[in-house]
């Protein structure tokens, strides 16, 4: 059951973060003709990834059960007009507990070519920890965001986050943990010209709030998985 639903979940990311732009976000939201089409071709997307993962083509209930769920979930999502984190995280947690009902019901195993169960999860803690713990992060810390921002690199913030918490899962399964107080320690000398000068507490409160956010989600997500390894 662990193999189907971390398949199923790495359809879900796959599909609901790095195959969705903001473009398809935007019109999802709309009320309009265009807007139902934009969330069912999504919900379309979603079923033929989730058909691909459990590869069972006479299991056709599967995609059909993560159509409906889906963009019944999406819809009602976009038309509350909530864009926090919570909304995001109910969003999520819906689409994961659809997957959860899907795993148990199911009891054959999936067509696909069998493939290790540690590989699997180690491909979707990566994946986890880009986009979806991103979206997270920017969505737990926007009420703190400072009114002004000094100048700085497009996407520079968002693609040093994506570096550190993937260098930071690599030290944890690599089994040297040490690697991410280095990493800390870096960062903090790297930040501290451009703080220790703005004289900004609200600045300063606010990237360490970003920095302890994604170190204490790549950390979770890593331990997690290997403690979950252990009982496989």
């Amino acid at each position: 059951m662990i193999e189907l639903i971390t398949r199923l979940l790495l359809a879900h990311i796959i599909g609901d973060f790095f195959l969705q732009p903001d473009g398809i976000c935007k019109t999802k939201k709309e009320r309009t003709v265009k807007g139902f089409l934009t969330c069912g071709g999504h919900s379309f997307i979603q079923a033929a990834l989730a058909y691909i993962a459990v590869a069972d083509w006479r299991c056709w209930w599967i995609p059909l059960v993560i159509f409906l769920s889906h963009w019944l979930i999406d819809t009602c999502k976009n038309r509350s007009g909530s864009d926090s984190l919570t909304s995001f995280s109910v969003d999520q947690l819906l689409h994961i507990a659809v997957i959860g009902i899907i795993a148990y019901s199911y009891k054959t195993s999936p067509g696909l070519p069998e493939i290790s169960e540690p590989m699997l999860l180690y491909l979707l803690s990566y994946l986890i920890i880009l986009m979806p713990t991103s979206i997270f992060i920017r969505e737990f810390t926007k009420q703190w965001a400072p009114i002004d921002h000094t100048a700085s690199l497009p996407n520079a913030g968002k693609w040093i986050g994506y570096l550190e918490r993937v260098m930071i899962l690599t030290f944890i399964y690599a089994g040297h943990v040490e690697g991410i107080g280095f990493l800390l320690a870096a960062k903090s000398i790297f930040r501290f010209g451009d703080l220790n000068k703005s004289k900004e507490v609200c600045t300063t409160e606010y990237v360490l709030l970003g920095t302890f956010s994604s170190f204490t989600i790549s950390i979770l997500i890593g331990f997690g998985v290997i403690l979950l390894l252990k009982k496989i």
